[in-house]
């Protein structure tokens, strides 16, 4: 998650596009191509690339937040050069073939938005009490709360210790599980109280429940499954040339990713050594540089950009 959550940074802060720079540079957006956003948030990135297309140019703005694609067609529903969907990442490569042409760029900016974040109605951050409910889509799937108020202590534990990396993730569980016993556990205080009385120790400079909120909000949206479905249809929806970058904020995203390019950027390794490599086991990306990671200023005007890292890859010939 972006930073100034864990970190107890202002729920108040307005909306930064996270290395907005080194996002045009590693998609390198031409007049006339055609790019995704499939995380809009509030359109900062989507703004900066459209500002780069001409007449002929097409952007493809996504997100599964309601809210996020009600931004999208206020700022952008009478730009004919924008089309607008409101959709998991799963369902990529369904949206880009529907536009009827390869994409010359992909942007994943993964992770929760600052304005889900800052707003304690959504139950996304313990800073501020409201409903426990951490869905990016409302109207898809089971809260938090109601996970939690039906899952056994043993998976309440296996969640916060995989997603979270928490190591006091028993002592949490047994703790939520006792807690609801009394009654449920409804809110984002609650938790985050019944949490910080579970832990022993703190962590410099983060709140004892930043891990636990963390691992339930991946668990509850599906976050990693849904970032190992998009990959492949990103991959396979770009043009020869085409940029795929992608922003992480923990380690749990950006090792997939990190894998996932370096993979896609090798020969099949049944044909190392080869002389002749078969078009069908050849790479099929070329990393774009090395990880990129915010400046120092950009971290101190925006606490949240600090655990960010892009990478990005380019679709090679076939």
């Amino acid at each position: 998650m972006p930073a100034g959550e864990g970190a107890g940074g202002s729920l108040d802060a307005p909306h930064v596009p996270v290395m907005l720079d080194e996002v045009l540079a590693a998609l390198a957006p031409r007049p006339d191509g055609f790019y995704v956003d499939a995380t809009f948030g509030r359109g900062g990135h989507a703004r900066a690339v459209l500002a780069r297309l001409g007449d002929k140019g097409a952007l493809l703005a996504m997100d599964r937040d309601p809210e996020a694609v009600a931004a999208a067609r206020e700022a952008f529903g009478g730009d004919p050069r924008v089309t607008i969907v409101q959709a998991p990442f799963s369902r990529l490569g369904e949206a880009v073939d529907a536009c009827g042409r390869p994409a010359d760029g992909i942007l994943l900016d993964l992770g929760v938005s600052s304005p889900q974040l800052d707003d304690a109605a959504r139950g996304f951050s313990f800073l501020r009490d409201g409903p426990l409910d951490m869905r990016m889509d409302p109207a898809a799937g089971e809260s938090a709360a109601q996970w939690l108020a039906r899952a056994g202590e043993r998976d309440i534990a296996r969640v916060i210790a995989g997603l979270g990396e928490d190591r006091f993730a028993r002592r949490i569980a047994r703790a939520i599980v006792a807690a609801r016993a009394e009654a449920p556990i409804a809110s984002t205080g609650r938790l985050a109280a019944v949490v910080a009385a579970a832990v022993p120790t703190r962590e410099p400079g983060k709140h004892p429940a930043t891990r636990t909120f963390q691992a339930l909000r991946i668990h509850v949206n599906r976050e990693l499954e849904e970032l190992d479905a998009v990959l492949p249809q990103a991959l396979s929806r770009l043009a020869p040339g085409g940029r795929l970058a992608v922003i992480s904020f923990h380690s749990l995203e950006d090792r997939r990713v990190k894998r996932f390019l370096r993979r896609e950027s090798q020969d099949h390794p049944a044909w190392a050594g080869m002389p002749v490599v078969p078009p069908e086991a050849r790479a099929r990306l070329s990393l774009v540089g090395k990880a990129v990671f915010p400046s120092g200023a950009e971290c101190a005007g925006n606490p949240r950009a600090r655990s960010a890292v892009l990478r990005a890859a380019e679709r090679r010939a076939a």
